[in-house]
């Protein structure tokens, strides 16, 4: 068990990754990364297939200083299906290590609300919000989109001082000002965007769609963080 350095198309500013979690994601999106790779290997399908577990060697892992995080990668610690005990555990972990960034990323972020004073101070949270649109064969069991960005407006909201950010990917077909207000009134320290990397079918917007709302976003001065997946929407 150890440390990962960040690689393949991962966030370029997280410089490391890391899971405590076993089995599937409660949340079962249909795009989701780690089920089509547990499809198609044994040892991926043995370590997040089934229910969601804790892998008790992962709190030997030193996190050592001077790092971002990025915690739970392949997984969702705060989805409705994972246990408060298990949450704390996770966090615990991370506060033994104060001298790093640690970035959460989750389709739940209400949960944020119960967990936010016992999180290490630099940490940074993230929730997905593909689209304004809730498409429920593409979503699974996520909650809608605007019920993350109702949890993630009240977060700006009630504790300003928190870092917050929204990764729209795989991007999918939307309506360009409704998501850009919506990105606005959650008034991100940044905000990724990207395109789905695996020809999956999925719902996806126009060029011109795209080049809409990057231009709606710079005017809202929102920071764009645009990752390379994006050119094939943009051809």
């Amino acid at each position: 068990m150890s440390l990962k350095k960040s690689a393949g198309n991962m966030y370029p500013w997280v410089t490391h990754t890391h899971s405590h979690l076993g089995g599937k994601c409660p949340h079962e999106c249909s795009y989701c990364y780690v089920s089509a790779m547990a499809a198609k290997f044994d040892t991926m399908r043995q370590r997040y297939g089934g229910v969601v577990r804790l892998i008790e060697d992962e709190f030997k892992v030193n996190y050592g200083k001077g790092k971002t995080i990025f915690i739970e990668h392949m997984n969702d610690l705060f989805a409705d299906g994972i246990s408060n005990e298990t949450i704390h555990r996770v966090l615990n972990h991370c506060f033994e290590y104060p001298e790093n960034h640690y970035v959460f990323q989750t389709k739940n972020p209400k949960r944020y609300f119960y967990f936010i004073t016992q999180m290490p101070r630099e940490s940074i949270l993230g929730t997905t919000i593909e689209t304004n649109r809730y498409i429920p064969e593409v979503m699974g069991k996520s909650p809608t989109p605007f019920a993350r960005f109702e949890a993630m407006r009240q977060l700006r909201r009630d504790i300003g001082f928190v870092k917050l950010f929204v990764t729209v990917e795989p991007i999918l077909a939307f309506d360009v000002n409704k998501l850009a207000d919506w990105i606005a009134e959650i008034n991100p320290n940044f905000l990724n965007i990207g395109a789905d990397s695996k020809k999956r079918g999925l719902p996806e917007p126009s060029k011109e769609s795209v080049l809409a709302f990057i231009e709606a976003l710079r005017a809202r001065h929102i920071e764009i963080r645009q990752k390379h997946n994006l050119e094939r929407l943009l051809k």
